[in-house]
């Protein structure tokens, strides 16, 4: 490690034991966000990878840069089985995250550590997923981060990271020049600095335009969210922004396989065009076998919207091979197996369809489970009778659903005819494929 390097680490760590991340309140219940919870459940990132269901029994997790441990709850709330490892440079940081875990009595499954990342090799535990979320762009060498995290990783380990986007946040970049020119970028930071810099912010012009893509007075409400704001991005120190590009060098080479953007959704470059089935024949051709380094090139090139480039990756070739859904015939759905993700096993989104039923209403599994990039989702409520309250059970065949499915429409309203396995396939094959495009259902190919 070079001077430069120790130097940074040291202002970072003073940094963080001055203003431990995230604020959140200790008493927060990690439940309240049931997105978080999806995308840190185990389920979520394995099956991306290898269209198969596992469970947190046995598994181990370290949770990189864990801050005050909301995430490392987060982590053991979604993975009750799971072993969760805290580490972080920051003292006064893992003494919070060691009260967090203790407040939910975690205490057992949640262990924490004053660790750096160039001493993760000396961990006596190898592990099955590892998260090093809002981290990786203020590390000196990232790199040499993705290739300690590689040493460490089980074969058919998953690694989640993410990077700071270049484009989205330029504006925080520009400010951090700006700050860096007045002396706040090369010295601790504290109430006083923060203080000079929302000065400087209120006397700017509202239509500056750094300060309109920047700036919020929300900001302004809260005191202790606005120090948070300040440390984490316009005095940020060692902050850095990265392209897709990037991205994808870091992981060749650290020989990493990229896996899936976490929200993977909200990345298709389809989406950004009025008519996606309609497009110049020219430019379908040319993006028709493109790998999907390229996509996520072009969404970025043209809606430079996420903060984060946020991924999945793992050992190469580690991966099971698998057959999209969209492409499975007719016997592979017989003998498919169907599951509902684990978060949507809940009390409230049992009430929620109970509703539903009673008013006849469309139910809006979004609502429950927001991973749509804040677009409603909703499929219509007899459907959701039919698939929901077999799957809070237990995994089903379509069989089983088809069976269901007459039950509950035992006639065609068309017709008026008696409903047929035919027709009754064609309805689930449908509603089952938009859900697993979704995350909401998991299907294991027989």
């Amino acid at each position: 490690m070079t001077e430069n390097d120790a130097k940074l680490l040291e202002q970072l760590r003073e940094q963080f034991d001055f203003g431990p991340y995230p604020k959140t309140p200790l008493d927060v219940d990690p439940k309240t966000f049931p997105g978080r919870l999806y995308t840190n459940h185990l389920t979520t990132a394995y099956y991306l990878r290898n269209q198969k269901v596992i469970n947190s029994q046995n598994k181990t997790i370290l949770d990189v840069g864990c801050g005050s441990g909301f995430t490392s709850l987060i982590l053991a709330e979604a993975n009750p089985e799971a072993k969760i490892i805290g580490i972080d440079i920051s003292e006064k940081s893992i003494e919070l995250a060691k009260k967090r875990a203790e407040y939910f009595n975690k205490q057992d499954q949640c262990e924490f550590f004053l660790v750096s990342v160039d001493d993760i090799p000396s961990l006596s535990w190898d592990f099955d997923y590892i998260n090093c979320d809002e981290v990786l762009y203020l590390l000196p060498n990232p790199l040499q981060a993705l290739k300690i995290f590689k040493k460490k990783l089980k074969p058919s380990g998953i690694i989640r990271t993410n990077l700071h986007s270049a484009a989205q946040r330029v504006g925080m970049y520009n400010f951090q020049k700006f700050f860096s020119m007045l002396g706040l970028m090369d010295k601790n930071t504290n109430d006083d600095d923060i203080k000079f810099a929302l000065e400087i912010v209120h006397c700017l012009k509202d239509n500056v335009p750094t300060k309109t893509k920047t700036w919020s007075p929300d900001y302004d409400k809260d005191p202790a969210s606005r120090k948070e704001f300040f440390l984490c991005n316009y005095l940020l120190k060692g902050d850095k922004g990265y392209n897709v590009q990037d991205m994808f060098n870091l992981l060749h080479q650290s020989n990493l396989e990229f896996i899936s953007m976490v929200n993977w959704r909200q990345w298709q470059w389809l989406d950004l065009f009025k008519e996606p089935d309609n497009l110049p024949v020219a430019l379908g051709e040319h993006f028709a076998q493109s790998s999907p380094e390229e996509k996520l090139r072009v969404f970025e090139l043209l809606s430079p919207i996420h903060r984060l480039l946020d991924f999945w990756c793992g050992h190469p070739g580690e991966g099971e091979p698998f057959l999209p859904v969209s492409q499975w015939l007719d016997e592979d759905w017989q003998g498919a197996k169907i599951y509902l993700h684990p978060q949507l096993n809940t009390e409230k989104v049992r009430t929620g369809l109970k509703n539903a039923c009673r008013s006849l209403q469309d139910f809006t599994i979004s609502e429950y489970l927001p991973i749509a990039g804040g677009v409603p989702t909703s499929i219509d409520v007899t459907i959701a009778a039919c698939v929901l309250p077999p799957l809070w059970e237990a995994p089903q065949s379509l069989n089983q659903l088809i069976q269901r499915w007459k039950t509950l429409r035992p006639i065609n309203l068309a017709t008026l005819e008696p409903t047929t396995d035919s027709e009754a396939l064609t309805v689930l094959k449908s509603t089952l494929t938009g859900l697993e495009a979704y995350g909401y259902v998991l299907l294991e190919r027989g």
